[in-house]
């Protein structure tokens, strides 16, 4: 695990894919990474071309999980030395995916522990931004266990656009913006989209994400934005957008739902469940677990 003496790798901007890149294979040779095997089909639904995977070895993250429920323990602190890329910034750190579905999924988390129900704050994104800027991709953050995730020590992720196609693109496409702000006809459950302005900020960002809370109703009515959320919701974007998902459980079907999903990436346990979720279509799926409109 985490040894505090080893050497700190600081922030250098335009080095974060090379990063990413030489620490997966040090990950892969160690054994400290675990990718999960997979093998998929495209299901087509509501004018979304959904990527649906079919996991052959979930079991092992699972029981790894489990192990870390009884122990009581948390992999970000301290986390595994041969999972680390670099200091992102004082407050976070950058860590690989241990059990990777796609390859250089990496994590955003804190450097201190902070819960996974807690509002996000300037200095995440903060840190969002500058690994943003440095490696294009798919942003996303589980606000809660209704909403997927896993842990309770708060990180955002970022899946890097050479490693997947996010086909909720095209229903992004057919929103109609008022004020930047809008929703898509496409999408059949509660949400709200918003533009990113080109060269916008982490504060812009950050005030973007409040905008999109507040037009759902799941915002901090005291507008101190402290403390623990209102309602689970699901975080996803790119460099040109965000989207918020409010969310009212975790599955529906035993098919569970995080921020990859409303980006059009499901995952199911087995063939059974791939023929359940090609019988209710993905949209329906994801309506089940969500807010209705």
């Amino acid at each position: 695990m985490c040894d505090r003496t080893a050497p700190r790798k600081p922030w250098q901007p335009h080095t974060l894919w090379s990063k990413l890149q030489a620490q997966t294979q040090q990950g892969l040779a160690t054994g400290a990474l675990r990718p999960i095997d997979t093998q998929y089909e495209i299901i087509a639904d509501g004018g979304v071309a959904f990527i649906v995977r079919i996991l052959t070895n979930l079991n092992r993250k699972a029981q790894a999980r489990k192990v870390q429920t009884q122990k009581k323990t948390n992999p970000f602190l301290p986390y595994d030395q041969n999972l680390y890329v670099t200091d992102i910034s004082d407050t976070h750190v950058c860590l690989l995916n241990k059990f990777n579905v796609v390859d250089h999924h990496f994590l955003i988390v804190t450097q201190r522990f902070e819960s996974q129900l807690d509002w996000l704050t300037l200095a995440d994104f903060e840190a969002l931004h500058r690994c943003l800027t440095d490696v294009n991709g798919l942003f996303f953050y589980n606000g809660g266990t209704a909403a997927g995730a896993s842990q309770p020590h708060k990180h955002l992720q970022i899946v890097p656009q050479p490693s997947m196609d996010v086909p909720v693109e095209t229903a992004v496409q057919a929103t109609e913006f008022v004020n930047g702000m809008g929703q898509s006809p496409q999408l059949p459950y509660a949400h709200r989209i918003a533009k990113l302005p080109a060269n916008s900020g982490a504060t812009q960002w950050l005030q973007t994400y409040r905008q999109l809370l507040t037009s759902l109703a799941i915002n901090d009515p005291t507008g101190q934005w402290q403390g623990v959320q209102r309602c689970a919701y699901n975080l996803l974007g790119t460099r040109n957008w965000m989207m918020v998902v409010p969310r009212h459980r975790d599955d529906h079907l035993g098919i569970s739902v995080n921020s990859l999903g409303f980006a059009g990436s499901l995952l199911v346990k087995n063939p059974e469940q791939m023929v359940q979720l090609k019988a209710i279509g993905p949209m329906t799926l994801l309506k089940e677990v969500s807010q209705s409109i």
